[in-house]
């Protein structure tokens, strides 16, 4: 069944539509006076090194197969990464280097 156009505006809208809800519900639940329950700020509180540990186990999940061109990059973007959120106490900043380091690593250096 091909894809037509008005198909690809309603998954477009849908996507749009889910995402931003997704975005509103926190603020609808959670906003104006009402407090926060301890949960929730539990939760704020250690998701995200939980992410950062997951994200880094991703990175680096290819070490089995010893391909120096697969281990080295992602260890020298996960030690840029490190370095400039050391240096720099900026998440967006250290994400930022550590993915346009790696992407440029494996574009152009170990091809």
């Amino acid at each position: 069944m091909p894809l037509t156009t008005e198909k690809s505006v309603i998954i477009i809208l849908v996507a749009a539509i889910c995402t931003f809800a997704t975005r509103l519900f926190p603020f609808a639940l959670f906003g104006g006076k009402k407090e926060v329950p301890k949960f929730i700020r539990y939760l704020g509180n250690i998701l995200p090194a939980a992410i950062i540990g997951v994200l880094i186990v991703y990175c680096l999940k290819d070490f089995t197969n010893g391909d120096i061109n697969i281990i080295l990059p992602g260890l020298i973007a996960s030690a840029a990464t490190a370095a400039v959120h050391i240096w720099k106490r900026n998440t967006l900043l250290s994400i930022a280097v550590g993915t346009i380091g790696y992407m440029l690593l494996i574009h152009f250096i170990f091809v």
